[in-house]
């Protein structure tokens, strides 16, 4: 049976006056949010609420300092995270270029790029959304963080290889985060393309097929079991689906691989990216654009990529109405009812600035791949409304010490 979760809060809120302590920030904030986050949170376990919420107040020569609250927090407890998986992948790409770089190799995040397959047949050679028509990684991180861009995840992916990115990130501390598919269906997830990097007349650097030599599965983690059936090419399955072989990503890692990336200098120097700060300046420049604050590439002629597309928290449920006064750099995740997102989130108006992550499940008919997801009627609402609370919260206490 679902929780009660605002009843929780206002118990909580009644034991903390009767035992002289206070509610805790996000539950204060989680109280005075509107309805649609409400109804969801009274139903928090079956719709797999987790939510993180870190302050960040300036102290000493204006250095940030931290303080974590959660709610249904749970890092044994698996929630699909969808294209967030994104966002390590886009940091690490770069670090291998400093890397092949410091090996002597000429390249950089413009140089162009083919891709094949062992075959030697053309599996990427251009890009059109690209003013220059050239694959870069520049311009594939800006489509991840602009629209989400699933080629450009899966170009980005099979550079890397699942051994590097893993091995990576659990150097990095993140244990748990495991990232082992592409999103391409049908996809051979341990072999990877082969790459050729160009100059003007010849191959500056050729990156041959990598076999994964670790092939990696989910372990004992809760709810990695979800649903009563599945579509598999449009016959229903009438039996739970399977994640165990899906990414992984908990909501602890998610916030400490955007902190890793907006606050690389509150880490140690083996827990940060191999990154200069010119790659970090990148990251947040295109991590922090809304879909239509670019022209190359450019989404403008498309209706369906609104500013929001990629922003869940605070403007989620609306469309044409993002200002600069509140800058998100974030990435989201949406797959199988499952929303996601991570961000850091800046009021240029009160100088709120804040850490959130959450994720929510909307999935009523418990049937996976049929596209009948609750995003527009809960899920959206939810996050949107979630950061919504958050900021207010935010703004207010920061007009109390004015």
């Amino acid at each position: 049976m679902a929780k009660p979760v605002l009843s929780f809060l206002f118990i909580a809120l009644s034991f903390s006056m009767l035992s002289c302590t206070q509610p805790t920030p996000l539950e204060q904030a989680l109280i005075d949010a509107e309805f649609e986050v409400k109804k969801v949170l009274d139903l928090a376990d079956e719709h797999e609420v987790q939510i993180r919420y870190t302050q960040i107040r300036r102290g000493e020569n204006n250095l940030p300092e931290f303080t974590t609250y959660s709610l249904f927090e749970d890092s044994e407890t698996y929630f699909y995270p969808a294209s967030t998986a994104k966002l390590p992948v886009a940091a690490l790409a770069l670090q291998r270029l400093r890397e092949l770089q410091a090996e002597g190799v000429a390249i950089d995040r413009n140089t162009p790029f083919h891709i094949r397959d062992r075959d030697n047949r053309p599996i990427a050679l251009k890009d059109s959304t690209a003013l220059s028509g050239s694959l870069s990684v520049a311009h594939l991180i800006k489509k991840i963080f602009l629209v989400s861009d699933n080629d450009a995840y899966n170009y980005l992916f099979d550079f890397l290889g699942t051994d590097y990115i893993n091995s990576q990130l659990r150097d990095k501390g993140l244990k748990e985060t495991s990232i082992h598919h592409k999103f391409l269906f049908g996809a051979d997830n341990n072999t990877t393309w082969e790459y050729y990097f160009l100059g003007k007349q010849d191959t500056l650097y050729k990156q041959r097929s990598i076999k994964a030599k670790e092939i990696i599965k989910n372990g004992n983690l809760k709810k990695l079991i979800k649903g009563v059936g599945y579509l598999d090419n449009n016959t229903l399955v009438n039996e739970p689906f399977d994640f165990s072989k899906k990414n992984r990503i908990s909501i602890h890692d998610l916030e400490g691989i955007l902190k890793r990336i907006v606050f690389p200098e509150i880490f140690d120097s083996e827990e940060r990216f191999g990154l200069l700060e010119e790659d970090y300046e990148f990251l947040q420049y295109w991590m922090s654009r809304n879909t239509l604050e670019s022209n190359d590439p450019d989404y403008s002629s498309d209706p369906d990529l609104y500013d929001s597309y990629v922003k869940f928290f605070i403007y989620g449920d609306q469309k044409g109405m993002m200002t600069d006064k509140v800058r998100i750099f974030n990435k989201v995740g949406d797959a199988y009812g499952t929303l996601t997102e991570t961000a850091y989130i800046q009021d240029r108006v009160s100088g709120a600035e804040f850490l959130l992550t959450a994720t929510v499940h909307v999935n009523e008919n418990q049937i996976f791949n049929d596209n009948i997801y609750e995003y527009d009627s809960i899920g959206f609402p939810f996050m949107a409304g979630l950061g919504r609370a958050i900021l207010n919260y935010e703004r207010n206490g920061v007009n109390q010490k004015k």
